[in-house]
């Protein structure tokens, strides 16, 4: 018999910490909800009926439920059978233009200073240095910070597993007449970093040539790493915790005065964020390599990066070597041999598993890493499953006519051929734990699309959604998967439309 235990009454923190975390009973219960609707959408008497279009002059937004149209003026909620709108806001001058934004939600498990904390905000940048957060329902302004009067800032950028984001500058370039006059541009971009949950500024950081090189061309904060890329294609990273230790001049609070503003307020206009962050040595690099295209990525167990060397020889292939060591992986070298337009992309898988996902346009391998952590042994990378297409015989490439004449075909047909099945886009559904696979096919002479739905774990096909408008290969797409909603933004020569499609059972 199992020993007896007694039921201990939880206390309200300990449960909203479990529930943040996806144990106990709220987590016990959401995972449940989630396994629930997705027994619902795999079922043969349901299936997604597309209920709206809204077209625009400008470029429409998805995120988390929400359609952003007239450049996030105007928000529309998805949680409805049909989407509704939520809120207009007023009319913005070319100054106040929101140049980027990003949705932020708070975490489950912190007590917060106002209770507007706790609900979803949007935070926006605006043209004229103003960092805005909104309620995410009503659009209300809950807060804002003035950035900086001397630099021009354009993005932004999330680091999640910080919980901290950050504001991007434009990169600041050597005229002319500058470097004729001998006059060396030192400085190249800054980022003002904040945390969230509440908003609270970390400094502003100034990328110059004296402690980061020459030929800097562009810089990611992510999972606590400053990463810098090179002209020379190469990518260095460096230890954002590290930065912030040695070189930060002064802790700043928003809405308090500091002595880098001689004593004026933080983030109040015209005054802004003082540069409190100021690097005046050459930092270590924790990590460097040379590849093309700048990209490198890092994941896995035990810890890998993903890279294509670049040299010519190289081109289309993807290296998977050791964080440890850069001892390369066996079967590390990942090559789909595509003849297609667009290339094939290779990432860690979003869902945290460890796994690499490779899409190319008539295949998707989904690949392990297997290894032991502290192993002498290189990791070997294996398939873990693989999804491909529907394809057409290939037309031969050497014909004989009826007269006996023989006649050579000019060229191959492309793997990512408008007129066969080829793979577009990928989604992951983390809550529903399903990968949606977005498939075009322009046999019938106009482009169409449609989506399978496959289980993440085993790659098995779950079910297919068509999409019924037409789909032009030659403007950009972009496809959203959320839970029981589909959302589909094309453009369209200079106007741009999105289509909403929502779970509904089918009458026989």
């Amino acid at each position: 018999m199992a020993p007896y235990r007694r039921k201990r009454s939880v206390n309200a923190a300990e449960l909203l910490s479990c529930r943040s975390r996806g144990i106990h009973d709220a987590g016990t219960l959401m995972r449940h909800s989630m396994k629930v609707l997705r027994g619902i959408l795999l079922q043969e008497n349901r299936t997604f009926i597309k209920v709206w279009s809204k077209t625009s002059k400008s470029q429409i937004m998805y995120e988390n439920g929400k359609i952003y149209f007239e450049n996030y003026q105007k928000c529309y909620s998805c949680v409805h059978a049909e989407p509704q709108s939520l809120y207009k806001l007023p009319q913005r001058s070319k100054p106040e233009k929101i140049e980027d934004a990003l949705l932020c939600q708070s975490p489950l498990d912190k007590t917060l200073p106002c209770p507007s904390d706790h609900k979803s905000s949007l935070l926006a940048l605006t043209a004229n240095n103003w960092l805005y957060r909104l309620s995410a329902e009503t659009g209300k302004e809950l807060q804002r910070v003035y950035l900086s009067p001397d630099y021009k800032f354009r993005y932004l950028g999330w680091d999640v597993s910080q919980e901290i984001f950050y504001v991007k500058s434009v990169q600041k370039k050597e005229t002319p007449l500058a470097r004729q006059a001998g006059i060396i541009q030192n400085t190249v971009m800054h980022l003002a970093i904040f945390n969230v949950f509440p908003l609270e500024i970390v400094g502003i950081l100034e990328i110059n040539k004296k402690a980061f090189g020459n030929g800097v061309t562009d810089v990611v904060l992510s999972q606590g790493v400053l990463a810098v890329s090179y002209s020379n294609k190469s990518v260095k990273l460096y230890s954002f915790e590290h930065i912030v230790q040695k070189y930060l001049t002064e802790k700043l609070t928003l809405g308090k005065q500091s002595a880098l503003l001689g004593n004026k307020t933080v983030g109040d206009a015209p005054f802004g964020i003082p540069l409190n962050i100021q690097i005046t040595d050459c930092l270590p690099v924790l990590f460097e390599v040379s590849c093309s295209n700048n990209g490198v990525q890092i994941g896995g167990y035990p810890w890998h990066y993903i890279y294509t060397p670049p040299h010519k020889r190289h081109k289309g292939t993807h290296h998977i070597c050791s964080l440890k060591d850069s001892t390369m992986a066996t079967d590390g070298i990942q090559n789909m041999n595509c003849c297609s337009l667009e290339s094939d992309r290779i990432f860690f898988h979003p869902d945290d598993s460890g796994r690499i996902i490779h899409v190319g346009p008539t295949t998707i391998n989904v690949l392990k890493i297997l290894g032991e952590l502290n192993s002498a042994l290189p990791a070997k990378v294996v398939k873990d499953f693989s999804m491909s297409t529907q394809r057409n015989e290939p037309t031969a490439q050497v014909t004989v006519t009826s007269s006996g004449r023989t006649v050579k075909r000019r060229f191959h047909q492309l793997d990512d051929d408008p007129c066969q099945e080829s793979f577009r886009m990928l989604e992951y559904e983390d809550e529903l734990d399903l990968l949606a696979l977005v498939i075009t096919d322009g046999e019938e002479g106009e482009g169409k699309a449609h989506i399978r739905l496959h289980d993440n774990q085993s790659g098995e096909l779950q079910r297919r959604v068509d999409l019924v408008e037409p789909w032009d290969e030659t403007y950009r797409h972009e496809v959203f998967f959320d839970k029981d909603t589909i959302v589909h933004i094309e453009q369209k020569n200079t106007s741009f439309c999105c289509h909403v499609y929502k779970l509904k059972t089918t009458r026989k």
